[in-house]
């Protein structure tokens, strides 16, 4: 069979029953009135509390909670690296650090910053770019709609900015501020850059130099090619899209809402007087969304931004979530060289 033609990824055995395991209990926790079942899913989810005892290569990482708006259960959890040899600085040594402001996946429905997939992948990231990194809690589908995890994402951001060095570490450098987030939480990471840009007057501290998209979660009334090849790629195809998208649009929406198809809203979303930032897009080769993802890359680059379209070819929808996999290091890696990249640039912008 032509590799083009293929519809799954090679896995290890025990990877494949761990994620038709994962799908079966998900399926399970949606109800037929298009609500989920939140008893049953917060039995599979596995919530981990803050701590400061985590060492990965050498850097400690503390986390700790801090509340934005108790109305709305909106906050973060704020993850610190440093070395263990010194006990200052961060993971550079003492150096200045980014912050990355991170939304987590989930199809806009599941999780949160304490599941522990995303607490464990937030805690990697942040020793290994070396970063800070704020995980936000935003709400979620289908009890909190569109555009809910817009205002909450842009409202944490804003909430940074006005307590900045009374929440966040001394090393921290605002003028490296990066927005990042997978598959729901990349859709929500566009969205705030767009929204930052509009309302840059509110944000007079941070200075969003970069956007990280893994992945990101876009869709449209189209089928692709790669929706309509992908049917049997592992935790995501169309009918599971088509489920979450209704649950998180307003009541009557279609799929070329703007919230979903950006290209589609092209015209009326004129990015090229948009002082829009540099762009990392991270694709996989056993995606379905990957048609989306690529588009969005090329209309941000006929935009006039820096864009910069990374593909995994053997990586399926969320495989940063098992670093098992040998694609779990070259996306950290091309991860870090990104805001590596991006930082400097700001160094040398401001010399």
């Amino acid at each position: 069979m032509a590799a083009d033609q293929i519809s799954k990824p090679y896995l290890p055995l025990m990877l494949r029953l761990k994620l038709c395991m994962g799908n079966f209990f998900t399926r399970i926790c949606f109800r037929c009135d298009g609500t989920i079942n939140r008893s049953l899913f917060d039995l599979l989810d596995r919530k981990v509390e803050p701590n400061s005892t985590v060492v990965i290569d050498n850097i400690h990482v503390s986390s700790s909670d801090i509340t934005v708006d108790p109305s709305r259960n909106l906050w973060f959890r704020l993850f610190v690296p440093r070395t263990t040899n010194n006990g200052g600085g961060g993971g550079g040594g003492g150096s200045a650090l980014p912050l990355i402001i991170y939304y987590h996946g989930g199809g806009f429905s599941f999780f949160g910053p304490d599941s522990k997939p995303c607490d464990d992948f937030c805690r990697c990231l942040a020793a290994k770019s070396p970063a800070v990194i704020a995980s936000v809690n935003y709400r979620l589908a289908p009890e909190y709609r569109y555009p809910c995890q817009y205002e909450d994402g842009f409202d944490t951001l804003r909430f940074i900015n006005a307590q900045n060095y009374k929440i966040l570490p001394s090393n921290v450098d605002l003028n490296k501020c990066f927005l990042a987030g997978d598959s729901a939480g990349g859709n929500i990471a566009h969205h705030v850059a767009v929204r930052a840009c509009q309302k840059s007057q509110e944000l007079d501290k941070l200075v969003i130099v970069g956007l990280v998209a893994v992945q990101p979660f876009f869709g449209g009334e189209e089928r692709t090619q790669s929706e309509l090849r992908l049917t049997k790629a592992p935790i995501l195809n169309v009918e599971g899209t088509d489920r979450l998208w209704t649950m998180f649009l307003p009541e009557g929406a279609d799929r070329n809402h703007h919230a979903v198809n950006v290209e589609a809203n092209f015209e009326s979303m004129d990015m090229k007087n948009v002082k829009f930032p540099s762009t990392l897009v991270i694709v996989g080769g056993f995606d379905p969304l990957q048609d989306w993802q690529t588009r969005y890359a090329k209309w941000l680059k006929k935009s006039g931004k820096q864009v910069e379209l990374i593909e995994y070819p053997n990586a399926f929808h969320s495989f940063y979530g098992f670093p098992e996999l040998p694609e779990f290091t070259l996306f950290i890696k091309d991860v870090r060289n990104f805001i590596r990249k991006q930082s400097v640039l700001v160094v040398d912008k401001n010399t």
